[in-house]
């Protein structure tokens, strides 16, 4: 069997009271990745290796770079990059031309970290995109929305093994799991979830309802708004940027989400008994 490429064995000293034992470890694997656009470097976020691809088109789609899937031709490693871990994005004459100001407010100044998608902006007006009206005309039961936790869990095959990483996932609203990703970055599990759809052909990803393991912060809810989700979930808190931004385009906003209880802070109307 191939080596895992999510994750590391490394040394460690478990200490359990008064005794110590050294033994393996088995942790998840963090790792630049540098995205490039016209052979032009565009953004380095640290993130899970796996599923690169989805990661830059998911990527793409909700910084604004791109709109539809036609306007990428292709996704591939860089196999002209002295290091590895480089992905080339290549658009269409068109969309390049379209999307010239997208990718300039897109371009970080720093690497992002895997905990925060939005650092190395080179200003606070480029964090908002230009989101189109939400659809989202459908509804979930509520004992269907509780149950989703509980399958994502199931299918986190990394996180059970390292205990280390976030997960996003793209449920249908009968509560049947599309795609899942892990990744040590939230916002980087998001894009791989959304980037998966995009090269399906399926955007605006609608009917669907996003589910994140952690908290749901601002950039969650943009990022799901860019691609068209109009119901996010949250196995944690979400902050009060979030909410506002659900108010705002009309988004179903649940947070602490278990079986048997959750807060719905915006959107009520998208749950059903």
């Amino acid at each position: 069997m191939p080596p895992d490429p999510t994750t590391a064995t490394k040394p460690v000293t478990r200490i359990r009271d008064t005794a110590s034992t050294v033994d393996d470890d088995v942790l998840v694997i963090e790792e630049p990745l540098e995205i490039r656009i016209a052979d032009e470097p565009l953004a380095v976020t640290m993130r899970t290796p796996g599923h690169d691809c989805d990661l830059v088109a998911g990527f793409c789609l909700t910084e604004g770079i791109v709109t539809d899937p036609d306007e990428i031709e292709s996704v591939e490693e860089c196999g002209e990059a002295e290091y590895g871990n480089v992905m080339a994005v290549t658009l269409t004459d068109e969309a390049m031309q379209r999307r010239m100001e997208q990718i300039t407010c897109a371009r970080r100044e720093l690497y992002l970290s895997s905990s925060c998608g939005l650092c190395g902006k080179q200003s606070i007006d480029r964090i908002y995109q230009r989101i189109s009206p939400i659809r989202g005309n459908f509804t979930i039961a509520r004992d269907t929305l509780a149950a989703l936790p509980e399958t994502m869990r199931t299918s986190q095959a990394t996180f059970r093994q390292t205990g280390g990483l976030h997960a996003a996932g793209i449920f249908t609203p009968g509560g049947v799991l599309n795609v899942l990703r892990e990744d040590v970055g939230r916002h980087n599990a998001v894009d791989k979830v959304i980037g998966h759809q995009l090269l399906l052909g399926r955007a605006p990803i609608d009917p669907a309802v996003l589910l994140v393991s952690g908290r749901a912060s601002f950039e969650i809810m943009q990022k799901a708004a860019v691609a068209g989700i109009a119901f996010v979930a949250a196995v944690s808190a979400p902050s009060s940027l979030a909410v506002d931004f659900a108010v705002k385009t009309g988004m179903t906003l649940v947070g602490f989400l278990r079986s048997g209880r959750m807060n719905v802070y915006h959107g009520l109307e998208r749950i059903h008994d």
